[in-house]
């Protein structure tokens, strides 16, 4: 094609030649600016390197990542756009597609046949409806991921750089700041998108800690935060059916105060609580 690929122009085209209508339903955006296509690319060190892409769409930014890494997989939701795929990634013979819901897929299996055990770096413009679940899915399966660079809704970037003491700080922050050192790249406007959405972007890169997944530490943080309202120590009786005077007693070994509320904990003051919950509940066991 002689017009970039992310041109309006080009982009309408494809759409009248194949017949393809934007899905509500699959909170379909694609992103048609060049400048942040280039801002992702920069972003998520990808040069020569193995590359799994969630939610292709049009392969506007597929194309770009094709010519950078070493090899790319696509997983797109949407089978009815194989033709524009194909088209567009002709000339790409390191591209492999899968059409599939990337919730439903085995990734260890996938990835361990696509790219041999090496590790793979993750590029995504995800639906907003989706972002958490499939981000929980990356980070959580013990999964042989290097980096993950994502677009996400404005306020969910927010949500996952937020600090302790903060209104968007709570389960998704601590999940992320667990698993990765995150960095918010760049925000972005709704008008690089088509369909254009009705809310901001930002362009976030994750680069994983290699940590292992601690199911205490999330057991807590999610009691913790779903009666975020209350004091930490009535949200956690309640939701991990603990004793009261136990938590309080956890909470001051750590110089935390009894009326002291979720939000408030730190991730290293998390993780220290919840070592000290669950090495109170073994101990009970023997009493």
């Amino acid at each position: 094609m002689n017009r970039p690929l992310y041109s309006p122009k080009t982009i309408q085209d494809l759409l009248e030649r194949h017949g393809f209508t934007f899905s509500k339903a699959l909170g379909q955006n694609f992103l048609i600016d060049g400048n942040i296509i280039e801002k992702i690319i920069g972003a998520a060190d990808i040069q020569n390197k193995n590359i799994l892409e969630i939610g292709p769409g049009f392969g506007v930014l597929s194309h770009r990542l094709s010519e950078k890494g070493k090899k790319l997989l696509l997983v797109e939701m949407d089978r009815r756009l194989e033709p524009v795929l194909k088209e567009v990634l002709a000339d790409r013979d390191n591209v492999e597609i899968i059409f599939s819901d990337v919730l439903k897929l085995d990734l260890h299996r996938v990835l361990k046949e696509r790219f041999g055990g090496e590790k793979v770096n993750v590029v995504a413009n995800l639906p907003y409806y989706v972002t958490t679940p499939i981000l929980a899915h990356l980070l959580e399966d013990n999964l042989p991921i290097e980096s993950i660079t994502v677009m996400v809704q404005k306020e969910v970037a927010k949500r996952m750089a937020a600090k302790a003491n903060t209104k968007d700080y709570g389960s998704l922050s601590l999940l992320v700041q667990y698993y990765t050192q995150g960095t918010v790249i760049c925000t972005v406007p709704n008008t690089v998108f088509m369909p254009r959405p009705k809310v901001e972007s930002a362009v976030v890169y994750l680069k994983l800690r290699g940590v292992s997944k601690n199911e205490n530490f999330f057991k807590v943080t999610r009691a913790a935060f779903n009666m975020r309202r209350k004091t930490l120590v009535n949200a956690l009786a309640k939701g991990l059916n603990l004793e009261k005077a136990k938590i309080a007693d956890c909470l001051s070994a750590i110089n935390l105060s009894e009326q002291i509320r979720g939000e408030e904990l730190s991730l290293e003051q998390y993780l220290e609580l919840s070592q000290l919950l669950f090495m109170e509940s073994i101990l009970k066991r023997y009493e």
